[in-house]
């Protein structure tokens, strides 16, 4: 499945990954980085699952939640 939808939230998350790994190297920081990993993954997450919706509306609701987070 070849998605620009799928392609930048798997490039938003790798990003985030990088800069969160950054800011613990340099900065000690622990709590708020792993819940920016979270919540920047989930959102590639959320947008993956919504491709494997069942029927459009299915589809429609997932990417709703994606957006959400």
């Amino acid at each position: 499945m070849d998605s620009p939808l799928l392609s930048k939230s798997k490039s938003f998350a790798l990003e985030i990954i990088k800069v969160c790994n950054e800011i613990k190297s340099s900065k000690r920081e622990s709590v708020l980085t792993n819940q920016l990993i979270r919540s920047g993954t989930s959102i590639g997450a959320n947008i993956r699952e919504a491709f494997y919706g069942h029927g459009r509306a299915d589809f429609i609701a997932k990417l709703q939640i994606a957006l959400k987070e």
